[in-house]
């Protein structure tokens, strides 16, 4: 076990004119990160390559105060170090500093007052070329009594990143945007994701909705609705019907579901004589953004079967390899789940793991590579599946998580999203074209993934062939 830091520090009485400490640290991407979250501080110059390549600097550049507060980090750790406190500064910033950068920050004394045991330091900080990014001076209270104890334990904090929604949506700009029919937004959240995936040229929208009650929801948004097809209908309702009917013209590829509620529009989706029904049962896939997981996590269905037969899940399955593949992802591997990994006739999930399993070695599920039953942690985790002495292709590294009912799915997508701190874009198919199924509770992140999501599988769907890297 190491040996616990010891912290020291020196009294005003101690510190002699022009004595000095200096420290060196290297400025990672996360460093940068994890300021922002802390001081709210989201300028886009700090964490946006696209926006910052266009600004004077050429690239995505530190938080002045970020530098600046490893001045804080030297007063307050070393010279003069615990029971400092910190008055006053004054500084001046002469170059960015950007990730990769190592920086030496050097503080000396130049000037004791006895009165009240103030201290001013000169501070300077250089890069490892040894150019000046940082010069300033601070004054502190130097600390009266001598203090040398353990240093106290920091937490661990990481950065939690969407990477793999990142990628999906950077997909997105290899292909045309995709006419997309949305079925009533009339709620802010609702109204702002169409309008963001349109700026982002991921869909063209086509707005179905109360044109009176459309433009009052955008001018509260300070959105405007200028250049966007609105087609004006009178209630939720109809605005369902509207939205299915402009895809089965063809007039629009996708169809994204506004503030209506889910029911109202899927009603209209499987109508018999006027919906989009296809020889393939409906499912629903949540794609999960999993911070502690490598893939996107898909797990079908928790939004549209509620207790899916055997021919029911064949479908489900291939709705989510044909989606995986769409998307550029390649063959994925599918693990069909229950709670234990063994078939058993007192757990009827474990018999039908077993048959789809059959029936993707007879070609009945193709794309795909099938294991099931599996256990959740004998299809997410390799030491799990180790420990229970089950070797294939597929367990410990699952891609796609097939439920055996909709209330089990329903709730691992939920703790995945509440108790791992998951994204979950989720998107329906079956039907002629995919549908985008948005919550009000989804943030930006995961509205803009949802629509990346659904307009790639259509554009693999019209040319054959997924969207390019």
């Amino acid at each position: 076990m190491a040996e616990r830091a010891t912290i020291e520090n020196r009294t005003f009485e101690e510190i002699a004119i022009g004595e000095s400490a200096s420290l060196e640290k290297a400025i990672t991407r996360e460093d940068i990160e994890l300021y922002a979250v802390v001081s709210g501080d989201a300028n886009p110059t700090h964490l946006d390559e696209e926006f910052a390549a266009k600004s004077p600097f050429k690239g995505v550049v530190a938080h002045g105060m970020l530098t600046a507060g490893l001045i804080s980090n030297l007063l307050g750790n070393k010279l003069p170090g615990a029971g400092t406190i910190y008055l006053g500064q004054d500084l001046r910033f002469h170059r960015p500093v950007r990730a990769g950068d190592v920086v030496t920050v050097t503080v000396t004394a130049k000037e004791k007052r006895p009165e009240k045991r103030i201290v001013v330091f000169d501070c300077r900080c250089t890069n490892q070329r040894g150019e000046v990014v940082l010069t300033g001076t601070a004054e502190v209270i130097a600390p009266r009594e001598k203090v040398r104890q353990p240093a106290p334990s920091l937490p661990e904090v990481t950065v939690r990143r969407h990477e793999k929604y990142e990628r999906l949506i950077e997909r997105t700009r290899g292909i045309p945007p995709i006419p997309c029919a949305v079925a009533h937004p009339c709620e802010k959240s609702a109204l702002e994701g169409a309008l963001l995936a349109a700026e982002r040229r991921i869909i063209v929208p086509i707005l179905v909705a109360p044109i009176a009650k459309l433009r009052r929801i955008a001018e509260e948004a300070g959105r405007s609705l200028e250049g966007f097809e609105i087609v004006d209908v009178p209630h939720s309702h109809a605005a369902a019907a509207k939205a299915v009917e402009l895809v089965r013209a063809g007039k629009a590829q996708l169809l994204m579901k506004g503030s209506l509620h889910t029911d109202e529009l899927m009603a209209e989706v499987v109508a018999r004589e006027t919906g989009l029904r296809t020889e393939r049962r409906i499912s629903h896939v949540f794609i999960m953004d999993v911070p502690t997981y490598p893939d996107p996590l898909f797990i079908t269905d928790a939004a549209i079967n509620i207790f899916p037969d055997l021919e029911t899940k064949r479908d489900i399955v291939q709705n989510a390899i044909d989606l995986h593949i769409g998307l550029g992802l390649g063959e994925p591997k599918v693990a069909i789940l229950s709670a234990v990994e063994t078939v058993t006739p007192k757990i009827p999930g474990t018999i039908e793991a077993a048959a789809l399993c059959k029936m993707a070695e007879r070609g009945q599920i193709t794309g795909g590579l099938l294991d099931g039953p599996l256990a959740l942690d004998n299809a997410i985790s390799v030491e799990a599946a180790e420990m229970k002495g089950i070797r294939s292709a597929v367990a410990g590294r699952a891609q796609i998580l097939v439920v055996p009912d909709l209330e089990a799915g329903n709730m691992l997508a939920k703790n995945l999203s509440f108790l791992a701190g998951a994204d979950a874009a989720g998107v329906v198919l079956g039907a002629r074209v995919p549908i985008i199924l948005t919550s009000r509770a989804d943030n930006v992140r995961t509205r803009l993934a949802s629509a990346a999501v659904a307009a790639l599988y259509a554009h693999a769907r019209m040319t054959g062939k997924p969207a390019a890297e």
